[in-house]
Parts: C-alpha cells; structure tokens; sequence
C-alpha cells in the first residue's frame, strides 16, 4: 500500500495512491481508516510531504562506499543530526538554493517513518513500529559544513528537506535499491543490504536517547556519489518499491 498526503483546492489530506489515482480514505493511517468511494485523478490533486513529524532523524556515515568516497573513518556507533520540519518539502516542489550558500550537495537517502510513539524499543521489536518507507534527500551545503563543523546550520536550510511521493508499507528495509539522478544522469546508486547499521538497530539505538512519535522521519544515510547542484538542476532520488521523489532547484530570487 502506497499512502500519499494531498491538497485538493483548499483541503489536505491523506489518501492511497493508485495507478493514476488517489483513494480517499476516512481516519488515521496510523491506526485505523476506511477507503471512501470518491477517487481523484493524480494530475487533478499536488502531492505533499506524506508526513507531518515533529522531528527529522537523519543518519550519517551509514554506507561503506560514502565513507571511503569523502575520506571518513566508518563509525562506531551511529551519527546522527536533527533536521527541523521546517526543512520538509514535498514531490515537484523547488529546493530553494540560499543566497548564502557556497557548495549545495544532494544526498539521496531511504527513510523511515514511525507508527507508533515508542521509547526504548528493541532491535528484535523495531520494525513493528514502522509505517513504511519513502525517499528523502539529505540537501547540504557542503562549504558551510566544513567551514562550520556542525551539521544543524549547513542542513537545516528551508527546503533542504524534500520527502516522497509517498508512505509504501509492507517493504523489506534489507532488500531495496536507492538511486539518485541528476539532471537524468545516474548519480548514486545503493543497495540497503550495505547499510553499516542496519534499520532495526537504527530504530533501537535512536529511541534509546528520545521519544519517536507517529509520523518521524529517520533517514538512513547516503551511498557514494554525493556532488554539487546548483540552480535550474533536476534531482531525482527514487526506489522502485516507492517512487520517485522528484526535484529542482531554484535560485532564491
């Protein structure tokens, strides 16, 4: 199942994403929900950000090839840094490049989002807890990072957060393959199997130091193939499982 969030004139809401289609349904699609009969076309509705979370978990330094390519040591507990929701934006929506920036960089990555509120949950436990998977780009700006050393100001921009097209459910975390293109180009290309820390341990070690709620992100890191973007370049990070999450930058003026 594929559950996207829409806008439709002046109404949001949440839905399940057809073949061309999107399915209203009634409810929470953290608990419980019941489709309704009324269907939209896709090109008649903008897909959203699929989640509304209050906290953007997002994992560094989680793929071997990444760490060779920009000479890291691989960790030995996980890296993680805090982007805010502020950050989010949804499928076709621009990523806006600051005035400020020096070197923006797209990270495609594979995220989690939660189902449930949970706090210290196990390995053995954790993907009980998950609603399902979606793509997520990790925008950076590379300069600020190096320069600065901390993560918040050089990832935290608005729009350094595009997540989508959609929540898929029922997926093997393991078993997907992220690829990430510019401007049409092949660029990253990641199977999950790799990950240094796999998901159930992610979701284990995060809950241990905070409360996950109903509709968190946690993002899994980026394979190899990082590089720069700059205005009017097409970014597209896609999982066949899930979809494509789709695009530009834009200069901020």
């Amino acid at each position: 199942m594929k559950f996207v969030r829409y806008q439709i004139e002046d109404r949001i809401e949440y839905g399940i994403l057809e073949e061309g289609f999107v399915q209203e349904i009634e409810g929470s699609i953290f608990h419980e929900f019941q489709t309704l009969s009324v269907k939209h076309e896709i090109s008649k509705v903008r897909l959203l950000c699929p989640t509304e979370p209050t906290k953007i978990l997002c994992v560094g330094l989680n793929y071997q090839d990444h760490i060779r390519d920009v000479g890291e040591k691989a960790p030995e507990f996980p890296t993680y840094f805090i982007k805010s929701p502020t950050a989010l934006i949804g499928p076709d929506d621009p990523i806006i490049y600051p005035s400020i920036a020096g070197l923006v960089e797209y990270e495609g990555e594979l995220a989690v989002i939660m189902k449930d509120q949970i706090k210290d949950v196990s390995e053995e436990d954790a993907l009980k807890h998950v609603l399902g998977y979606t793509c997520f780009n990790d925008v950076t700006d590379r300069s600020l990072m190096k320069f600065q050393g901390q993560l918040t100001r050089a990832k935290g921009f608005d729009t350094f957060g595009p997540c989508g097209p959609c929540i898929a459910t029922d997926l093997d975390p393991a078993s997907l393959t992220l690829r990430t293109y510019l401007n049409g180009t092949l660029m990253q290309e990641g199977h999950t199997s790799n990950l240094i820390f796999p998901i159930p341990f992610l979701i284990h070690y995060l809950s241990q130091c905070m409360t996950l709620y109903p509709g968190d992100i946690i993002s899994t890191g980026t394979p190899k193939g990082v590089a720069p973007m700059k205005p009017g370049d097409m970014v597209e990070v896609t999982v066949k499982e899930i979809g494509t999450l789709r695009n530009q930058v834009k200069a901020p003026f």
